[in-house]
């Protein structure tokens, strides 16, 4: 089996190095940016005094 060169592993490595980043650019980007709901959230909290 030939081997390659290593100036083909390195844009081999380009490439698809590039395409990873561009996919994943194109992923975050795609998405809506989601409205923020006028409703305020509470959050309960049962606070406990220890005596020991």
């Amino acid at each position: 089996m030939p081997q390659m060169m290593p100036m083909e592993w390195t844009l081999l490595y380009i490439l698809f190095l590039t395409t990873f980043m561009m996919f994943n650019i194109m992923n975050y980007f795609s998405q809506p940016a989601s409205q923020k709901s006028s409703t305020k959230k509470t959050i309960y909290i049962n606070k406990v005094n220890w005596k020991w």
